[in-house]
């Protein structure tokens, strides 16, 4: 009697893309939280990403006080300390889409200056903060995995900008042919998975 073999399917490759990006004035810019928090309700959602994210995309030698740049700005151009706190400790990762994001910077502000709190401080002449918006370019670095070890050697020799451009972009909801890493080494680890990938969970 033959015996029948079961072919296990064969996973989608995972592909490791790297990014550019075009960075431009949007010309808003503020003075006080109050001009700070009606730019942040009207500026492009790449506005919002690209002062948030870039700094955690950017190599430093010396680690900054604040990755996020809104977080940074009211700490010391408007020496609100326990606003810049509150934006900073903002959990990036754990945000899925821009709006959300947004969301969660507009709220702490609108909490802060609410009527009948203490006169508004504007920032020093030239400390304005300038929003500022990036066009990302996408592209492939020429690295594939097909499986799950070749996926871990590939990110020992892929470079760092690119591993963490792909995980927090999607992280925050920009879609594209990517996945996080968490998601893909699940896909190459279980190629029969015929479920949905969202960011880092799994939906049937």
């Amino acid at each position: 009697m033959a015996s029948h073999h079961e072919v296990s399917p064969r996973a989608d490759p995972f592909i490791f893309y790297t990014e550019r990006r075009l960075v431009a004035l949007t010309g808003r810019k503020a003075r006080n939280l109050t001009e700070l928090l009606d730019h942040l309700r009207q500026v492009p959602g790449s506005s919002v990403f690209y002062h948030t994210h870039y700094l955690y995309l950017t190599h430093h030698f010396e680690k900054p006080r604040f990755y996020n740049e809104f977080a940074e700005w009211v700490s010391e151009a408007l020496q609100e300390k326990r606003l810049a706190e509150q934006l900073a400790a903002i959990d990036l990762l754990s945000i899925t889409s821009i709006r959300e994001l947004r969301e969660a910077l507009v709220a702490p502000i609108e909490k802060h200056i609410q009527p009948g709190a203490r006169a508004e401080r504007n920032c020093p002449p030239g400390d304005e903060f300038h929003f500022c918006e990036a066009n990302s370019f996408i592209m492939p670095t020429g690295l594939v995995a097909h499986d799950v070890p070749e996926f871990f050697k590939q990110v020992r020799v892929s470079r760092m900008r690119a591993c963490i451009s792909t995980s927090l972009k999607l992280a925050c909801g920009w879609d594209g042919p990517r996945t996080t890493f968490r998601s893909g080494c699940w896909r190459l680890a279980n190629p029969g998975w015929r479920g949905r990938l969202t960011g880092c969970s799994l939906t049937a």
